[in-house]
């Protein structure tokens, strides 16, 4: 009995655009961060670099169905390729037209909900990025957010203040899923938890912007689509993901995960991270008060 082999890429897409959707809007591309943290509770924390939004690169092209017929693949009962038979092309001609017929409505709610979940900015739309970079210089902290294309900014974040309540970085105005690249914790006995999820792309319990990742770059890979030619790091599939972490502080450091430990500097000590594909989340405890 001949058979005929149905692509998978459909779902493998839906599981993608399903993870960004959830988990993992926003990735780093090459940067530097610091974070100087003081005993009084004061800090700075600063990114300079890429900031890629899944939404609004490949995610857009991927997600994209195909207008003109394109005919699966057929095989033998030895699993082997071969011509498909005019009638087996007829049938797959026939399905695909009355898919094509019952897409318009689904595609249209799916548009409407993605346009929901990214604050009212409809990816599809070509000023969609400058809105969204639009949107970021509104916020404090921002000082230069340029769009490159493709779903890629380059900014310029530096932000100050007093640490008496937890800071995330970054947040979006009316995008509630911007998942937190690093988020500091403030707790009753005085320490400080800093956490840097979305600077590791390591998969694991602890790290949901790790799993996405590497449940995304699967998903690709079985649907055939593969990151930039050249410079792209394992499981990363979109693109160059690499930079450094610094935290400066006089505070008392209780914990952390360096490969180096603390060092002494001007105004106290300080942990040195090298971000990338496959090291670990930042992480670090520190008491702060007298």
């Amino acid at each position: 009995m001949f058979r005929t082999h149905t692509p998978k890429a459909a779902a493998a897409l839906l599981t993608i655009l399903a993870m960004a959707l959830s988990a993992c809007l926003l990735t780093p591309g090459r940067f530097t961060s610091s974070l100087d943290l003081r005993r009084d509770g004061t800090f700075r924390f600063a990114y300079q670099g890429e900031i890629h939004m899944l939404a609004l690169t490949k995610l857009a092209q991927m997600g994209s169905k195909p207008k003109v017929f394109e005919p699966d693949t057929c095989y033998n009962d030895e699993a082997k390729e071969r011509p498909c038979t005019a009638e087996e092309l007829a049938d797959q001609k026939q399905a695909f037209e009355e898919r094509l017929k019952q897409s318009g409505p689904k595609d249209k709610a799916e548009a409407e909900q993605m346009k929901a979940l990214l604050g009212g900015i409809d990816p599809s739309n070509p000023q969609a990025a400058e809105d969204m970079a639009a949107r970021l210089r509104r916020q404090a902290g921002w000082k230069s957010v340029v769009y490159k294309g493709d779903g890629l900014f380059v900014v310029d974040y530096a932000i100050a203040g007093r640490l008496d309540h937890d800071f995330v970085f970054p947040t979006v105005e009316r995008l509630p899923l911007a998942n937190a690249f690093v988020q500091l914790s403030r707790r009753n006995d005085g320490t400080v938890r800093i956490d840097a999820p979305g600077y590791s792309g390591q998969s694991g319990a602890g790290n949901p912007m790790g799993m996405a990742l590497a449940g995304m770059a699967g998903a690709m890979a079985k649907a055939g689509k593969a990151g930039k030619d050249g410079g792209d790091l394992p499981g990363n599939p979109f693109g160059p993901f690499e930079g450094t972490f610094t935290l400066t502080t006089d505070g008392v450091i209780v914990a952390n995960n360096t490969d180096e430990g603390p060092k002494p500097v001007a105004g106290g000590q300080q942990l040195d991270w090298t971000v990338n594909i496959r090291n670990a989340a930042p992480t670090a405890l520190v008491r702060l008060g007298s």
